[in-house]
């Protein structure tokens, strides 16, 4: 039983680092131009929360559920489940959320983005790091271009903009449709952080 307690969490990975930023650099080049495209997407919706307008809130919800169905499909379904069985489960997951996103923000309460009071600060903060910040520190990590994780093509960025979006934005559902982005991103950091380590 003693041993139980030695494992660390980079005992119970299926492939290597090296596998998985392999994966990432294939699936990137593969996916060219949808990295740029990803980026215009994101600081478009940094500027619809920034900038509220009627209507916002459905596109806002739009968008996310659809880069939320593109990583669904293109990252975890056709890549990802290559190397981690679990990925056919992740691809679920944003195919549900993208699901909520559709339901809850476009057909059902979509509308006027309105800064949530309680939380503002909180989600610009994530929604700026999900959109520029978390390509530009894999960088910094030494990664290179190629292997770069931007919003709207890779799960983490996406998961981490899109709680940041729905906090920011004020909207009724925001906190029942933050519950999967945040558990992604948790899933995801968990999974980076063993492959660290």
């Amino acid at each position: 039983m003693p041993d139980w307690w030695s494992y660390r969490l980079s005992d119970f990975m299926m492939f290597s680092p090296r596998a998985y930023w392999r994966l990432v650099e294939i699936y990137n080049l593969e996916s060219w131009p949808a990295q740029p495209v990803g980026l215009a997407v994101g600081l478009l919706l940094l500027w619809l929360v920034l900038v509220p307008r009627p209507g916002a809130g459905r596109i806002v919800a739009a968008a996310l559920a659809l880069v939320w169905l593109w990583v669904a499909w293109a990252f975890h379904w056709q890549r990802y489940s290559s190397i981690n069985w679990a990925a056919f489960y992740f691809a679920g997951v944003f195919t549900l959320q993208a699901v909520l996103l559709l339901i809850l923000g476009v057909l059902h309460r979509g509308g006027q983005v309105a800064p949530s009071a309680a939380v503002p600060n909180l989600g610009w903060t994530l929604a700026v790091c999900g959109v520029v910040l978390y390509p530009l520190a894999g960088l910094a990590a030494g990664r290179p271009w190629t292997q770069a994780e931007v919003f709207g093509v890779m799960p983490e960025p996406t998961a981490l903009a899109s709680l940041g979006f729905l906090l920011a934005g004020g909207q009724p559902y925001a906190r029942s449709l933050s519950v999967l982005p945040a558990l992604s991103f948790l899933v995801g950091m968990a999974t980076l952080w063993g492959l660290s380590h």
